[in-house]
């Protein structure tokens, strides 16, 4: 810990060029990056993330202590000397880590609305968030901060559709949700899943999907409705034979059948050539 703080005080990276609070003459500091004392900031009690990587913090931690902090955090100020976290948690908490005293900041003038808005807006641009993270962020953003689905798109830089899809996931059963955020299952499959309106049958999949190691498309597969075959319809003899047929022709072959146990074959063909070549293989 001694020689990270040396490391540190030699060379600080960003923090080296910056000026402290109180060197600053009287007068505003919104707008300015500042040294702030890491005593004087608080967490964001607006931020979106519960979880946090020690293996990641430790990295950060040894990079910082190596190189110094080469990014500012965000904060906004509350009091002389007292500010909040807007964004850059990870680094403020790898900064207490290496118990250093004070850490770049970039100071905003931000209400509590302004500040969750920019805590969460931050946060979805990670590229290490799990799809329940983002889908609890863009909710936030739509209840708390009163933004519509095309406002928050154009916000955050995503397709609607893409908002929609994550928004969807927030109504899987809590326990599936768990499992998305600990990566048993994929977005894919939980997707896959909410074709099932019902919990229990919803919970029952996923845990056979978890058993299993079942791909995406064979979930997608499982929660289609099985088609009924009605009691006087004919069995299809001729599926058994199709991949047959289809290799033989080089070509999809599919068969249709009436109610009486006849019907067709039918190939199919992309061009002049390809039809030749089928009639070759039938004149063979």
């Amino acid at each position: 810990m001694a020689k990270a703080k040396k490391r540190q005080a030699m060379g600080r990276g960003l923090s080296a060029l910056l000026p402290t609070e109180e060197n600053l003459e009287k007068g505003g500091v919104a707008g300015r990056v500042l040294e702030v004392p890491l005593n004087q900031i608080e967490t964001n009690p607006f931020q979106p993330r519960t979880q946090f990587n020690p293996e990641t913090l430790s990295e950060l931690a040894a990079s910082i202590a190596e190189l110094g902090v080469i990014q500012p955090i965000t904060v906004r100020k509350l009091a002389p000397n007292s500010f909040q976290l807007v964004s850059g948690e990870r680094r403020y908490r790898a900064s207490q880590y290496l118990d250093l005293e004070t850490i770049p900041a970039f100071i905003r003038v931000a209400n509590d609305q302004e500040s969750l808005e920019m805590a969460l807006v931050e946060n979805i641009q990670r590229d290490d968030l799990d799809p329940i993270e983002i889908a609890l962020s863009y909710d936030r953003l739509i209840n708390e901060v009163a933004l519509t689905q095309d406002e928050m798109s154009k916000r955050v830089g995503k397709k609607r559709s893409t908002v929609t899809n994550y928004l969807r996931l927030l109504k899987l059963d809590p326990i599936i949700q768990s499992g998305i955020r600990d990566g048993f299952i994929s977005m894919g499959h939980g997707r896959a899943l909410l074709a099932l309106e019902n919990s229990k049958e919803q919970l029952a999949l996923y845990k056979k999907v978890v058993a299993n190691g079942m791909s995406v498309r064979a979930t997608e597969q499982a929660v289609k409705p099985k088609a009924t075959t009605p009691a006087n319809a004919t069995s299809d003899f001729t599926a058994k034979h199709i991949d047959t047929l289809s290799d033989f022709f080089g070509a999809s072959v599919h068969t249709s059948l009436d109610k009486n146990g006849g019907g067709k074959i039918i190939i199919p063909f992309g061009s002049e050539k390809e039809f030749n070549t089928i009639r070759k293989k039938l004149n063979s």
